[in-house]
């Protein structure tokens, strides 16, 4: 039921294929693992087709070795009109000392649309309740207001005839 779902968690181990020549998860393929469990955590909250529109905050913390056991945490942090704000967190855990380290972080930005090639749809509201998820939102609308601005300076850094392109 759309609305009700607002953390998901997925587990699995670091297979060989996932890694690059230096035996460490490259990060393409964490990349994709965030993608993967971002998309069914908006669907989840949403009840709808998603599309991932925005990464950020990324920061790659610790490497992924073959044979950790991943968990990649989604968290719904803040709703939009059609869009869904969620920190991501991927933990890597070595099964032979349980040690666990966050690899990795960021907050991943999703629409939700009518069908697949569609029009944005209105989201359930999220409203935070406890001291924690009034953070998190705020640091959500923080991250959306730089990405904003950033989107801004590079439309005017394109729009400046002298600059090279």
């Amino acid at each position: 039921m759309p609305g009700q779902q607002r953390e998901l968690e997925f587990r699995f181990l670091a297979e060989p294929t996932d890694v690059n020549f230096g035996g460490k998860v490259h990060g393409g393929m964490v990349m994709k693992w965030i993608d993967q469990a971002g998309y069914a955590a908006a669907v989840g909250w949403s009840g709808r087709y998603c599309v991932t529109v925005a990464v950020g905050g990324i920061q790659f913390v610790e490497p992924i070795l073959i044979g950790d056991l991943v968990t990649v945490r989604c968290k719904l942090i803040h709703t939009g009109r059609s869009s869904m704000q969620f920190a991501v967190d991927v933990i890597a855990r070595d099964l032979k000392t349980t040690h666990s380290r966050r690899a990795t972080s960021c907050i991943v930005m999703f629409v939700a649309l009518d069908a697949p090639d569609g029009k944005p749809t209105p989201v359930p509201a999220w409203t935070p309740v406890s001291d924690e998820d009034r953070r998190l939102a705020d640091f959500a609308g923080r991250l959306q207001e730089l990405s904003q601005a950033m989107e801004s300076e590079v439309s005017r850094f394109r729009a400046d005839p002298a600059s090279p392109t």
